[in-house]
């Protein structure tokens, strides 16, 4: 490959890189509302020649080059989180702005810059006939991966069909690159009380009182879970909290909480579950515990239902797509770092669920995630194109070399 070739070429798209995605920013997609922006990803895949396009029914757009039997995939999301509170940001997070470093609003790095440098990478692959022989690069713009992340991954490969070789998560990666992340899962608790007149509260059984005592143990519980050398450490934390109680004047005869479960490699959701089951509290007062499930429909209308675990995933350093993906990375711009996600990403499908390889790189800061004032910068646009152009070449010959 002429690697100084494919750096010209995505240099040369940083304009239409820009303007593309300033438009995709100027679109609110929250999860489950995100046609408008899949619509417009499907016509800019038209517009850069990608041999087919099409948006299923779970409302993925699916863009491929080439015809060949072998899938090789990059992955980015393209719905977002909410604005959280308006007097955070300083500047409108759907107009955005542009500097000539930066480009701003909700989705620069969450993760619609991942979405326009794979489009364009693949256009760069087209422009320098960089895919192989009997290979089909596939870009895929999937919908609600910040409320169930993973779902569309799941649609894809149980109901398309499809099964790539190896996929690129194109999630912000500050500039390394990554090779797995921690699990999740969303659990709730839910204890029963008994209610009565708030003048007289001896005559029932507080259920938020209850819950006072397992909050408190659940806080205990975080401090004793697993460790990874290189995921880190499992972690819990009491995300949301519920009640039902008659009135004001009244004690409380439901409370509830969520936990958000972060999984670390060896944990699984059986075991996570056991481990609040068997609080003291938790038995003293007969609490449930059970793990969430989702099934809001999507832009399009489906339910595609599911538990809200998302299971860790990890590969290797050795591994063939990894190694493309830091040769590529060294032929043009030295050498990166290798690391992992804090967050989570649709590779807990692919990868934990299906065993399907992944190995992450995109433009953009994971600290930028759901965050107020959102920028990504136009230089990682640039360099994640080049990268992506690169790494079905690369990926081709260290299998050749293995052969």
């Amino acid at each position: 490959m002429n690697f100084e070739a494919i750096k010209a070429a995505a240099a040369g798209y940083e304009k239409s890189m820009s303007e593309f995605l300033r438009q995709l920013i100027a679109i609110p997609g929250e999860s489950c509302g995100e046609e408008k922006v899949v619509r417009r990803i499907a016509r800019e895949m038209e517009k850069l020649g990608f041999d087919k396009v099409t948006i299923d029914p779970m409302g993925n757009v699916l863009g491929s080059m080439g015809t060949g039997s072998r899938i090789i995939a990059f992955d980015a999301h393209v719905d977002t989180v909410g604005l959280g509170e308006p007097s955070n940001w300083k500047f409108d997070p759907y107009r955005g702005f542009e500097t000539e470093t930066e480009i701003g609003g909700r989705g620069a790095s969450d993760q619609l810059g991942g979405l326009v440098s794979a489009c364009y990478g693949a256009r760069i692959m087209k422009d320098l006939n960089l895919i192989p022989d009997g290979v089909t690069v596939l870009v895929t713009g999937t919908v609600q991966e910040e409320d169930c992340d993973g779902l569309c991954w799941q649609y894809i490969i149980n109901e398309d069909k499809i099964r790539p070789e190896f996929v690129v998560i194109t999630e912000p990666t500050d500039g390394g690159i990554y090779r797995g992340q921690r699990g999740r899962m969303e659990i709730r608790v839910e204890v029963k009380g008994v209610s009565c007149h708030g003048s007289a509260p001896e005559r029932g059984d507080n259920a938020i009182y209850k819950m006072a005592d397992i909050i408190q143990e659940l806080r205990d519980l975080a401090n004793r879970l697993g460790d990874d050398l290189f995921l880190g450490k499992g972690t819990l934390t009491v995300s949301q909290i519920f009640f039902n109680s008659p009135s004001r004047c009244a004690v409380a005869d439901m409370a509830a909480v969520s936990i958000d479960r972060r999984l670390t490699w060896g944990e699984t959701w059986e075991g996570a579950l056991e481990e609040i089951s068997a609080l003291p509290s938790v038995r003293k007062y007969g609490a449930q515990v059970s793990m969430y499930s989702y099934d809001s429909p999507s832009w399009t209308g489906l339910v595609y239902p599911t538990e809200c675990y998302f299971p860790a995933w990890v590969i290797p350093e050795e591994a063939a797509p990894t190694r493309a993906l830091v040769k590529a990375h060294e032929a043009m711009f030295g050498p990166a770092r290798v690391d992992k996600w804090t967050f989570s990403t649709n590779g807990v499908s692919i990868m934990g669920r299906y065993g399907i390889p992944c190995i992450g790189f995109g433009p953009g800061a994971e600290a930028q995630a759901h965050a107020p004032n959102e920028i990504t910068w136009k230089s990682d646009l640039v360099k994640c194109a080049a990268v992506y152009a690169a790494v079905p070449g690369a990926y081709e010959q260290l299998i050749r070399d293995i052969k």
